[in-house]
């Protein structure tokens, strides 16, 4: 019996476990497949508050879990396979480790970038390739950039990009563009976006010194083409990690966890949701980790009986 397992080792996860640990509650921290989560797969962190010469991205990550484990946080390694939230104490099931029983239960699952699929993409994410303007923008200072999407969040992207590029290209499969209105008129309107509609991507090109652009299938003519670029943005959206919690959560119609606003409250006293897995708007280290700091205190004070936990209208509204 644990009094908390947090499932999820991203900023979220690590911070929440840090402030349980120190206070004196012992946590189990279910690491899954991908320890640290996103942030292990970028270089350079520039933004994290306290590190003004930048830190490497898994650095961050042991940074945080050493930190956790000095105030006697326990990892174990599996993957979740189900919860069972129906009753106390909690059950999870994690491959490999069994059923485990806790009193309360923080989900810091984070979200997972969808990519293109196709060659040259993956081997080459944090080396040109990328899925966050906010985090890498800034490493393409003065050179041409491509962005991947249709959506607003391509369109924000690309016009967030252009404060950095020497050019923005939007590279989407069809002529026509899910955005909102307002959102395609601002990306027209803005001297650096270029378009490369109704193209089809194929490969990320790679040469000598790194990315040289996106190859394209022209859907109009069938030809295929190079879009040159010095660095990649995929924009199609992310898909959150909360499948194994076959429906016993109140998620948005995307699959993000509703919280209590201002908490970190779910539908289920006791349970408790931190990061991008309930963050549709951020998306960032900091705020991800923010949010796990107040996964542990709302978990704290569930724990120790104090918490008032009545938000049936705001579920309601």
């Amino acid at each position: 019996m644990y009094k908390t397992i947090v499932i999820g080792t991203g900023p979220a996860g690590l911070t929440a476990a840090i402030y349980l640990a120190r206070a004196n509650l012992s946590p189990l921290v279910i690491e899954g497949l991908q320890p640290g989560g996103q942030l292990t797969t970028t270089t350079e962190v520039e933004n994290f508050p306290g590190f003004p010469e930048g830190i490497l991205g898994p650095d961050l990550m042991e940074n945080m879990r050493k930190q956790a484990e000095r105030f006697g946080a326990q990892f174990k390694n599996g993957w979740v396979e189900s919860v069972d939230f129906s009753q106390r104490p909690f059950r999870v099931k994690v491959d490999g480790l069994g059923e485990l029983e806790a009193e309360s239960v923080i989900i810091s699952t984070g979200a997972s970038a969808r990519y293109l699929g196709i060659p040259g993409e993956q081997e080459n994410v944090g080396r040109g390739v990328s899925t966050c303007a906010t985090c890498d923008g800034f490493f393409f200072r003065g050179k041409k950039i491509i962005v991947v999407g249709g959506g607003d969040s391509a369109m924000e992207e690309a016009s967030f990009l252009t404060r950095f590029a020497s050019s923005v290209t939007l590279v989407h499969r069809r002529e026509e563009l899910r955005a909102s209105k307002i959102m395609q008129d601002r990306a027209r309107e803005n001297s650096k976006v270029t378009w490369a509609l109704n193209r089809t991507p194929l490969a990320v090109t790679v040469g000598e010194t790194g990315v040289k652009g996106l190859t394209v299938r022209n859907n109009e003519t069938g030809l295929e083409e190079l879009v040159e670029a010095d660095g990649v943005f995929v924009a199609i959206g992310h898909t959150p990690n909360t499948g194994f919690l076959g429906g016993q959560i109140t998620t948005d119609a995307n699959g993000y966890i509703v919280v209590n606003p201002g908490t970190t409250e779910t539908n289920i006293p006791g349970v408790f949701a931190c990061g991008d897995v309930q963050d549709t708007r951020y998306r960032q280290a900091i705020s991800a980790a923010g949010t796990g700091c107040m996964a542990a205190m709302d978990a704290e004070k569930y724990l120790e009986g104090t918490m008032v936990h009545d938000w049936s209208e705001s579920l309601d509204k």
